[in-house]
């Protein structure tokens, strides 16, 4: 089970388990160690540890931005992919009767299968097989009455019906995750190494050295959290929703025509 996939409240408690931790690992230090020999550390540690933290905080703001750009890309893709078939449903009434029947069911099927289908499977990094065949039938509905249609109006069919699969394939590649596990490894290790770190110095008031360290622990972890969060776009309590989908289900039908259906 991915970190996506738990609880709000879970990740809430984790990231306080390791704030805790840390503020443990401090006063254990400070018990362990004298004063006289943590004070005479401050002055080389502190640079060091400024230039370490300067390469972890890069390191940890490019994974936001990269994961929020992403995230954003997966919002994009589905409001574009409704807005499609939104399009692609007004254009099939430039078809044959018997076409345009068959265009606007296979539309409405489709829709259903993403809703139903897709967005579960995307929870667990897949697509549901039962919408791509949909997207199969709606293809053959619109090839099937092509030869008697205008060449203009099949044009922008076609071209919105690619501008689905094309969204569609962006949700498949963004719902897998973002942030390689490489990545996961030293945004960890650079975690602990930087939380670590504040165990070489010395304060004379120890309550306010813990301190410190647990709102530096509790920063970083709630970043990672963040992250491991939005990682995955459509997995998890702070996911992306099909609304786009469904308010295009209320476009073709009305309110009686809602989810769900087969």
């Amino acid at each position: 089970m991915s970190f996506a996939t738990w609880p709000l409240w879970l990740s809430v408690l984790v990231v306080g388990s390791f704030t805790a931790a840390s503020m443990v690992s401090s006063h254990f230090v400070r018990r362990r160690i004298t004063l006289e020999r943590l004070m005479s550390n401050n002055e080389v540690a502190g640079f060091k540890f400024a230039t370490m933290g300067v390469i972890y905080a890069v390191l940890l703001g490019f994974a936001v931005i990269v994961v929020w750009e992403k995230y954003h890309d997966a919002e994009v893709a589905v409001a574009q992919e409704a807005g499609a078939l939104v399009a692609l449903y007004r254009l099939s009434n430039g078809l044959g009767t018997e076409g345009r029947a068959a265009a606007h069911a296979g539309i409405d099927a489709y829709v259903r299968d993403v809703v139903n289908g897709d967005w579960p499977a995307m929870a667990h990094g897949g697509l549901s097989e039962r919408a791509t065949q949909s997207l199969n039938n709606l293809y053959s509905a619109v090839l099937h009455d092509a030869p008697n249609r205008e060449t203009a109006v099949l044009s922008e069919i076609f071209y919105q019906l690619d501008q689905v699969t094309a969204s569609r394939r962006q949700r498949a590649v963004l719902c897998g995750g973002i942030v390689p596990g490489v990545i996961w490894v030293a945004l960890f290790t650079g975690a602990c190494i930087t939380i670590g770190f504040t165990m070489f110095f010395g304060t004379r008031n120890p309550r306010a050295q813990m301190l410190m360290t647990g709102l530096l622990a509790l920063m970083i972890f709630t970043v990672l959290m963040v992250i491991a969060a939005i990682d995955f776009p459509f997995t998890g309590e702070v996911s992306i929703k099909p609304e786009p989908f469904i308010n295009a289900l209320r476009e073709f039908s009305g309110p009686a025509g809602m989810l769900p259906r087969g």
